[in-house]
């Protein structure tokens, strides 16, 4: 994923988690804002020290951007995510991360039906 596609600064988060809407299940919590000057989306993460070592939350942030890599033409452009993951996914493989954000993703309402 490109880093113009990733939010970075705390003003960015802080404004997605003010104004945003969340949804969540057990392994994510999902903020959306909706920002219409925007013709993509992008994508901020957040991974608790209390979820692992350096290890651990490096390779959630890594599984979490390949699962919305693979999503990216399913999701709804002109939008912020910052995706918050919980205690569970530390113990979770690439393909239950994927599922999950998937299912967190159709509570939400932000991603399109796939073909």
């Amino acid at each position: 994923m490109k880093k113009e596609l990733r939010i970075k600064k705390n003003k960015e988060f802080q404004a997605a988690f003010q104004n945003g809407t969340s949804f969540a299940n057990r392994q994510f919590v999902v903020y959306s804002l909706k920002k219409e000057d925007q013709d993509f989306f992008r994508i901020g993460l957040s991974v608790s020290k209390k979820i692992g070592n350096a290890v651990t939350r490096n390779r959630i942030k890594r599984y979490v951007r390949q699962a919305i890599f693979e999503l990216k033409d399913q999701l709804t452009i002109g939008n912020d995510y910052v995706i918050i993951a919980r205690k569970p996914t530390a113990d979770m493989d690439f393909f239950e991360v994927k599922k999950s954000i998937t299912h967190v993703l159709k509570v939400g309402k932000v991603l399109k039906k796939s073909r």
